[in-house]
């Protein structure tokens, strides 16, 4: 009888003790999928920082005058360079694009620049460039809510306040988004 209780009283200590451990492995990896997946963020986010000096110049060239433009574009460009915390660099990023666009927006107002072909293979590239931001911010944001899910439901939220596991942001593009999900006026 005292075998059985003592089986008993160790299969209801170890039990807690395997859910909270694979809990915590499970959460572990997690958070890592979510960093994996912002660093690819800032692969592409490198890519298209690296356009952006040969964009501002062949802009510069055509429109002698939109200095507020070109000066916006390269402060918000310095600013997403210096950004280190995730959260810093969510938000400095969302502005850059933003200042992208209105760069971008200026070929509608110079048929010269949009004519150049030396501007539309930049503008292709920055194209491409964002479409693979957008995708890798996808991926990082699913993975934030899978993290955020099981840190949330039983027993992941135990788990995760002991050990102390912060909560990820998700790459949100916030009103931006419904500008870009805008779809294109075509002119004739």
């Amino acid at each position: 009888m005292l075998t059985i209780l003592a089986c008993v009283i160790l299969f209801a200590l170890a039990v807690p003790l395997v859910v909270a451990w694979t809990t915590h492995n499970r959460l572990v990896a997690l958070d890592q999928r979510c960093e994996t997946a912002f660093a690819d963020i800032d692969v592409h986010l490198k890519h298209r920082q690296n356009l952006i000096p040969a964009l501002v110049e062949t802009v510069r060239g055509f429109t002698k005058h939109e200095s507020d433009i070109l000066l916006g574009i390269t402060q918000a460009h310095a600013e997403a360079l210096r950004a280190v915390a995730p959260e810093m660099r969510l938000s400095a990023e969302a502005n850059l694009t933003q200042n992208i666009n209105a760069l971008i927006g200026l070929a509608d107002r110079y048929p010269e620049l949009k004519a150049s072909a030396h501007f539309t293979e930049l503008r292709k590239e920055l194209v491409d460039a964002e479409n693979r931001i957008t995708a890798s911010r996808r991926f990082y944001n699913l993975a934030v809510g899978e993290y955020g899910a099981t840190r949330r439901q039983f027993p992941g939220a135990s788990v995760a306040k002991f050990c102390k596991m912060s909560t990820r942001t998700p790459f949100d593009l916030g009103i931006e988004r419904v500008l870009i999900d805008e779809p294109v006026a075509i002119k004739f």
